[in-house]
């Protein structure tokens, strides 16, 4: 872990991922008992959070804000192989090492719980380790898709996929649904966009600008998005809008 997150505290009964995180299943008596083994922190936008390799003495789950996972190679080419969004879950239980870096693209804030605690909880607490699986199975469908994304789609449907993916994650969090224009703040730089789809940052500024141009989204600003028309951007992703990404 960085040597500088800093504390914070936040209340379970007003947590925005409550009923998305691995605790979402849990009654009371499981919930205090979390409570006795977790901790807050917080992370500035570009604070490393996790080096790939370091023994993990927390798992937790991302309550605001975004990370991503880099790995890097032997050469020193570095590759961001996945996004942490809020309620996405980190680290591994039984398991000591941790396989990425994990650096906070945005400020950030965790929800951690001491991992042997945790690991001992999660033995005994069917709650816990049913919701952990189904948000690794969740996790792996979303790697699947994410196979595709880079592998068959255009410039532009990427782009129209990953603003799709963020503006699902923000309305579920939010219990606004999809009905009615989405507003949101894109969380990552043009240049983190084009680190993660795999194209340059003239590609990815262009095919913004053409989805502007053609009312797919409105930007204010290069952060400010909003959507008009949610079917419309998962036409424009490939998809549809009862399949295809997890949110």
């Amino acid at each position: 872990m960085s040597s500088h997150p800093q504390l914070c505290h936040s209340d379970c009964d007003d947590c925005p991922i409550r009923h998305r995180a691995v605790c979402a299943h849990c009654d009371t008596s499981e919930l205090e008992e979390l409570e006795q083994i977790k901790y807050y922190r917080s992370f500035e936008a570009g604070q490393t959070v996790i080096w790939s390799g370091d023994q993990m003495s927390f798992v937790g789950s991302v309550v605001s804000g975004i990370a991503s996972l880099t790995q890097t190679m032997e050469d020193g080419r570095t590759q961001m192989v996945g996004l942490l969004l809020p309620s996405d879950f980190v680290g591994r239980p039984g398991r000591d090492g941790a396989p990425y870096d994990v650096v906070a693209t945005t400020d950030l804030v965790m929800c951690c719980f001491r991992k042997k605690p945790f690991e001992e909880l999660m033995a005994r607490t069917p709650h816990i380790a049913h919701r952990l699986l189904e948000m690794t199975l969740d996790e792996l469908d979303a790697a699947r898709e994410w196979m595709l994304v880079l592998g068959r789609k255009t410039a532009r449907e990427k782009i129209a996929s990953l603003l799709s993916i963020i503006a699902r994650r923000d309305a579920s969090l939010t219990k606004r649904g999809m009905s009615g224009p989405m507003v949101f703040d894109l969380p990552l730089t043009r240049e983190a966009m084009a680190d993660y789809l795999g194209l340059t940052l003239e590609t990815v500024s262009r095919q913004i600008s053409a989805l502007k141009k053609d009312g797919v989204i409105h930007l204010e600003g290069k952060r400010h998005v909003t959507i008009p028309d949610m079917g419309r951007l998962m036409e424009e992703a490939g998809d549809d809008t009862d399949g295809g990404f997890l949110v």
